[in-house]
C-alpha cells in the first residue's frame, strides 16, 4: 500500500494506519466472547451465582450495543486519530480494572468500560476502511476487517478455556494490556485524521432514546435465557424498549440533522444487505453457543476442549475473509452471498438429526462448513450495502448496520436458547422415574436433551433459508459499483 492523504492533503502510510487499526480492534472485539467458557471459575473466584456472573458478557453487549449509535456522531464530529486514541485507551483503562479486580464489582465495571471502547473502535474500523479505500478495493479491506469482526469473536471461547486451563483468569485480561498499549503507542504517529469532520451539536433527546430503546431491547432479549418468554422483566423491558425505540425511529426521521441517518434504509441494496449480515450473524453466534453446549452435556467434554471444537472453523473464516473480499471486487456480492447461505443451509441442515453417538470429527467438519459459507456472506454483504451509499453516510450506514446486527445476535440467540430449553423441558420423563427406574430415566432425559437441540437447530435452518432466497434480491456488481463510484467522485480515492 503506497502513500495516501489525509483530510489535510497531508501523506501517511495506509499499510501502517490498517495494520494498527486490526490489530487493536481484534483485541476489543475479541473481548466479547473471551469469557465464554471462564465463567464457572469466575463464579468460584468471587462466590456469585450463574445470573450474577452472567452481567459480565449481558452487560457487556448491552453497552456496547448502546454505544454503537452514538459512534456516527463520534466519526463525524472528531478528528479520527484522537477518536481511536481515546477509544483505545478507555478500553485500556477497563481492561487493566478487570486484570487488578479485587471484588466481582470491579470486575464488572471494568467489563462496561471495555464496552465503552468496543462500541466506539468497531463501528470506526469499518468507517476508516470504507473511505480509505475506493470503491473497487473495497472488497479486499472489508475482506480484512471480517478477520477482525469474525474471526475475534470465533475463537474467544477456545483461547478463554486455554487460558483457564494452563495459567490464571486474570491473565485473560493481563495478555492484552501491553499489545494494546502498544497500539495506542504507535497510534500517536502512524494513525491519522482521515476522515471528513463537521461542527455538529449533539442531540441529547436522541442519545437518551437510542440508549434507554436499546438498552431495554438488549436487556430483554438477554434475559429470556435465564427467565422465559413470559417472565414479567422480559415482557416489561421489551415492551419499553420498543415503545422508545419507535419514539426514536419517529423523531431522527422529523430531524434535519438526526442523531441516527435512519433514511439509510431508503436504499433496498443496503436494506438487504444490512439483513442479510444480520441473518448471518446470528447464524454464527446463536449455534456458536449451542455447539459446545451439546459437546459437553452429550459428549461430556471440558469446556476447553469443547470451544477447541470450534477452532477449525474460526481458522476457516480467517482464511476465507480476505479471499471473499477480493472475489468481492471481482465479481460482486450476489453470487457469493447466494452460494455461502447455500452452504450454510447445507451446513446446518445435517444438525437436525445429531444423536449422542454423533462422531464429534463431524461436528468439526459440519461447523467448518457453516464458517465457510458466513465469511462468504457477511462483509461481501456488507460492503454491497455500503457501496450503495454516499460516502457522506457511510458512518450512519455503519452504525445502522452494526446496530441492527447486535440486536439481531441478541434475538436470534435469545430464540434459539429458549426453544432449546423449552423443548427439552417438555419432554423431560416424570420425576418419580429418577427414583424407581434411574437407568431409564437418564435414557429419556438425554433424547429429551437432544429433541431439544433438534428443535434449535430447526431454527437456525430457518434463518439460513430465509437468508437464501434473499441473497437472489442483491444488485449485480456492475449497478452497485457504478453507484458507489458515483458517490465516491471528489471524494477520497
Amino acid at each position: 500500500m503506497s502513500k495516501v492523504k489525509d483530510d489535510k492533503d497531508r501523506s501517511y502510510n495506509l499499510f501502517l494506519l490498517v495494520a494498527i487499526l486490526l490489530i487493536g480492534t481484534f483485541c476489543t472485539v475479541l473481548n466479547q466472547t473471551i469469557l465464554a467458557t471462564a465463567l464457572p471459575t469466575l463464579m468460584k473466584a468471587f462466590d456469585v451465582s450463574t445470573s450474577t456472573v452472567q452481567w459480565l458478557t449481558t452487560g457487556f453487549l448491552m453497552v456496547n450495543g448502546v454505544m454503537i449509535p452514538v459512534s456516527a456522531w463520534l466519526s463525524t464530529r472528531f478528528n479520527t486519530k484522537w477518536l481511536y486514541i481515546v477509544a483505545m485507551s478507555i478500553f485500556e483503562v477497563g481492561t487493566i480494572i478487570a486484570w487488578t479486580a479485587p471484588t466481582f464489582s470491579f470486575l464488572l465495571v471494568g467489563r462496561l468500560i471495555q464496552a465503552l471502547g468496543v462500541g466506539i473502535s468497531m463501528p470506526l474500523l469499518q468507517n476508516i476502511m470504507l473511505s480509505v479505500f475506493p470503491a473497487n478495493k473495497r472488497g479486499v479491506a472489508m475482506g480484512m476487517a471480517g478477520v477482525v469482526i469474525g474471526v475475534a469473536p470465533a475463537i474467544g471461547p477456545t483461547l478463554s478455556g486455554f487460558v483457564i486451563d494452563t495459567w490464571h483468569w486474570r491473565d485473560l485480561f493481563g495478555m492484552i494490556i501491553p499489545i494494546v498499549a502498544i497500539v495506542i503507542f504507535l497510534s500517536f504517529f502512524y494513525m491519522k485524521p482521515v476522515l471528513k469532520t463537521t461542527k455538529s451539536a449533539l442531540d441529547w433527546l436522541s442519545l437518551t432514546l437510542s440508549t434507554v430503546g436499546f438498552g431495554s431491547l438488549l436487556y430483554g432479549f438477554s434475559s429470556v435465557g435465564d427467565n422465559g418468554w413470559t417472565s414479567t422483566i422480559v415482557l416489561s423491558t421489551l415492551t419499553i424498549g420498543t415503545i422508545v425505540i419507535v419514539l426514536f425511529i419517529w423523531r431522527q426521521l422529523k430531524l434535519d440533522k438526526p442523531f441516527l441517518e435512519l433514511r439509510v434504509f431508503s436504499s433496498a441494496e443496503f436494506t438487504i444487505a444490512t439483513i442479510l449480515s444480520s441473518v448471518v450473524m446470528v447464524a454464527m453466534v446463536g449455534v456458536e453457543m449451542i455447539i459446545p453446549m451439546y459437546l459437553q452435556m452429550i459428549h461430556g467434554m471440558t469446556a476447553f476442549h469443547s470451544g477447541l471444537m470450534l477452532l477449525p472453523g474460526a481458522l476457516m473464516m480467517a482464511i476465507m475473509s480476505p479471499i471473499t473480499g477480493k472475489t468481492f471486487d471481482r465479481i460482486g456480492a450476489r453470487r457469493l452471498a447466494i452460494l455461502g447461505l447455500f452452504l450454510l443451509t447445507v451446513g446446518t441442515l445435517p444438525f437436525i438429526m445429531i444423536t449422542k453417538q454423533t462422531p464429534v470429527l463431524y461436528i468439526i467438519l459440519l461447523y467448518a462448513l457453516r464458517m465457510f459459507g458466513i465469511a462468504m456472506v457477511m462483509m461481501p454483504a456488507t460492503t454491497a450495502g455500503m457501496n450503495a451509499l454516499s460516502i457522506q453516510l457511510i458512518s450512519h450506514g455503519t452504525a445502522v448496520n452494526n446496530t441492527v446486527r447486535q440486536i439481531a445476535s441478541s434475538i436470534g440467540t435469545a430464540i434459539l436458547v429458549s426453544v432449546l430449553a423449552n423443548t427439552t423441558k417438555g419432554q423431560m420423563p416424570a420425576k418419580h422415574l429418577l427414583h424407581s427406574v434411574p437407568l431409564e430415566y437418564k435414557v429419556k432425559a438425554i433424547n429429551a436433551t437432544m429433541t431439544g437441540y433438534h428443535a434449535a437447530f430447526w431454527i437456525a435452518v430457518g434463518f439460513s433459508v430465509v437468508g437464501f432466497g434473499l441473497a437472489f434480491f442483491l444488485s449485480n456488481k456492475n449497478k452497485t459499483m457504478n453507484q458507489s463510484l458515483k458517490n465516491d467522485k471528489g471524494g477520497q480515492a
